[in-house]
């Protein structure tokens, strides 16, 4: 016992801090880690004006965004350029909610549910919900079907009926708080008539001048000397001309993966393989042995021999049947044609059907719409009006609004039973036709430019680069990246061996492409999270290579020095090039003695108007304009120099002349406030947002 005593006196005060420690590292733990921990990686994508928009909401912004394109998409799916344009899209529809609906909140504006009731029931329904339940047959809007749909929501087990109403009452909800907002708004757009007067008196006369003009071009840029502080000042003078986006720019090397004469070989040598069980098939087979086999897929029809469009198109359509051609190259496949068969066929049909849908098309019984087709063809033939009946009856709704018409080339892309007959039978043909969608009444009504149409076959393999031939190319970007770890090696490297360097300037964060690379996010990324001079390791994009250094990193507001050097030092020079001619110049006393002085000729210019900066002997010159009608210089008077953007410019007005057009200041208001009020929809959000506090943290998660 008396040892066990003598660890508890010895020890108490050591378990004791052991355990205190404990505790403290465990609320550390739960601080700094734990899921609302101050270490926590930030899920917030965006905000605006401090309101947050979360990952998760944010992707499911996209995800409805996507499911909307899908829709629209044949394919239904999306490539990478849909992907980003959905991306876009819901960030775009965050900004508009939350800095509009600020504004509509402000201003007390609302749609309430009477209003959103009235767009459905009301005698003037909202165009959307006109178009929602418009009858295909009629045109007409069926209110009764509408009432139906509304009725029903609740016996629908599913939700989706429920959910599509839901969706088109928020879009009218949205449009219509839209249009108050925008009204309210292009009611304060007022221009006043004393400026409409103004504006009539100061484009009322047009001037003919006399002048010389002394072209900066006299001075050589060499002679004239710059000082960073004056290039800087200009800057500083002139910020909103040199704002700048948050942007960086990559310079790269791309090492492209590209076939080599061996891949070459084993491309053709399976292409000659597959070529001589091509000439054993019968003509029967051959779809299924090019479909099978080639690259290009076997095209059951016939192309008009004008529309063909491959390498050596001549040689290739003068092949007798049964014949090939090959191999050739057609972009990145070698080829070989065989000519499967010709005939000669119109290269354009007119042609006019009815259709009654039948069968698994979700038309009538197979039988009955027989009966109904048979019908109709007496009927026409019996004189009835074809046009009619394609109202009354025909259910191909994309040819309604022709009279069924349609114009069927040997190329177009029509059911094979419908081309075949178009394209086969002679002008006045009528007769019944069956297809997968039903039964057709076929009439052709006029057949252009009888000629040859060919039927060929194309066995196609791509050159693609061999394993060995990718490793390569990965290897020489893999050791260029290990031995050029800086920009100025990367640079030194680049000159001595002659290699072709790439810019992908103003980058983006939310970038995915870069030109000459395709889809490049990661580089992108990599860009936003290197420090200048980085050099990158080897990224690896569709058939490339890429080795990148981070030339530059631009923040957002206004240029640096550096950036924009060359384009200020041109106009600081030129502005110092016209203080020289202006103070040698001095105060001419006529045309004549600013001849003698500059040897520059004596020129004229007519029909200059105060309202337009643009003269058509010098080009845009608005400080020009603006002296020719300063009152102080009237007409015979000579100009003091003026300061021009091609040079300097010594003046006298000949004369004034007054304009034909009669205008009035009401109509002069009344164009104004319209074509601003117009421009109200799109330019009042850009502004909104302007002047709203947007942080786009994106980057950091796509």
């Amino acid at each position: 016992m008396s040892v066990i005593q003598k660890i508890r006196d010895k020890y108490a005060v050591v378990i004791v801090v052991v355990i205190c420690l404990a505790i403290v590292s465990f609320l550390l733990q739960d601080a700094f880690f734990g899921r609302n921990s101050i270490m926590r990686r930030s899920t917030t994508v965006g905000k605006v004006n401090g309101e947050e928009l979360d990952l998760s909401e944010y992707q499911q912004r996209i995800k409805v965004v996507e499911d909307r394109l899908r829709q629209g998409n044949p394919t239904g799916s999306l490539n990478d350029q849909l992907s980003q344009q959905a991306r876009e899209t819901a960030w775009n529809q965050f900004l508009s909610e939350k800095i509009l609906n600020a504004q509509y909140e402000k201003l007390g504006i609302a749609v309430s549910e009477a209003e959103i009731s009235d767009q459905f029931n009301g005698k003037n329904p909202n165009p959307v919900i006109v178009r929602q339940f418009t009858d295909e047959k009629t045109g007409q809007f069926d209110r009764a079907r509408m009432q139906q749909i509304l009725q029903s929501v609740g016996q629908d087990k599913t939700g989706q009926t429920r959910a599509r109403l839901l969706e088109l009452e928020d879009y009218i909800a949205q449009s219509r708080i839209s249009a108050k907002y925008l009204s309210l708004i292009s009611k304060a757009v007022y221009y006043p008539k004393w400026m409409a007067e103004q504006q009539i008196k100061d484009n009322s006369q047009y001037a003919s001048v006399s002048y010389v003009a002394v072209p900066y071009s006299t001075i050589a840029d060499s002679t004239v000397k710059v000082t960073d502080s004056e290039l800087k000042a200009y800057i500083d003078d002139h910020k909103e001309m040199f704002k700048t986006e948050e942007s960086r720019k990559v310079e790269y090397l791309a090492f492209n993966v590209i076939p080599s004469a061996a891949d070459s070989a084993a491309a053709l040598k399976v292409l000659f393989d597959e070529k001589a069980e091509m000439d054993t098939t019968s003509i029967n087979d051959i779809a299924g042995f090019i479909n099978r086999n080639s690259d290009l897929p076997f095209y059951d029809g016939y192309v008009a021999k004008s529309a063909l469009m491959v390498p050596q198109k001549d040689t290739i359509a003068s092949l007798p049947v049964g014949a090939v051609f090959g191999p050739y190259y057609d972009n990145n496949l070698i080829v070989f044609a065989k000519m499967i068969d010709r005939k000669m066929l119109p290269d354009s049909v007119k042609v006019r059907h009815i259709l009654i849908a039948s069968g698994q098309q979700g038309g009538l019984p197979d039988s009955i719409a027989k009966v109904r087709i048979d019908s109709i063809k007496n009927a026409v033939k019996g004189g009835a009006d074809f046009k009619a009946l394609v109202d009354q009856y025909t259910d191909d709704v994309a040819s309604k609004a022709t009279g069924g018409e349609y114009d069927v080339t040997p190329s177009t892309d029509f059911l094979k039973e419908f081309k075949d007959f178009a394209l086969e039978k002679e002008q006045g043909t009528i007769d019944v036709v069956k297809t997968l969608a039903g039964y057709h009444l076929i009439q052709v009504m006029e057949r252009k430019n009888i000629g040859q149409a060919l039927k060929i076959a194309y066995l196609a393999k791509p050159v693609s680069p061999s394993r060995e031939t990718d490793s390569k190319a990965y290897a020489d970007a893999n050791e260029f990246a290990s031995k050029n770890r800086d920009q100025k090696t990367f640079e030194k490297t680049i000159q001595e061996k002659g290699l072709n360097k790439r810019i992908a300037d103003n980058l983006h964060p939310m970038d995915h492409v870069i030109s000459g690379v395709g889809q490049a996010r990661e580089l992108v990324r990599w860009a936003y999270e290197a420090k200048k001079g980085d050099v990158s390791n080897v990224f690896t994009f569709d058939n490339t290579y890429v080795v990148a250094v981070l030339s530059a990193i631009r923040e957002e507001g206004t240029a640096s020095l550096d950036e924009v050097r060359p384009a200020v030092e041109a106009e600081v020079k030129k502005h110092k090039k016209a203080e020289s001619i202006i103070a040698e110049l001095k105060s001419p006393a006529s045309l004549d003695a600013v001849v003698k002085a500059t040897k520059q000729p004596e020129q004229k210019a007519e029909g200059i108007n105060f309202g337009s900066p643009f003269i058509a002997s010098m080009g845009y010159e608005p400080r020009v304009v603006g002296a020719i009608y300063n009152p102080a210089w009237g007409p015979g008077k000579i100009s003091a120099p003026v300061e021009g953007n091609a040079g300097v410019y010594v003046l006298r007005v000949d004369a004034f002349q007054p304009t034909t057009q009669a205008q009035d200041a009401k109509s002069v208001s009344r164009a104004y406030e319209q074509s601003v009020a117009s421009a109200l929809d799109q330019q009042l959000f850009l502004v909104l947002k302007k002047l709203s506090k947007v942080e786009d943290n994106r980057g950091k998660f796509f």
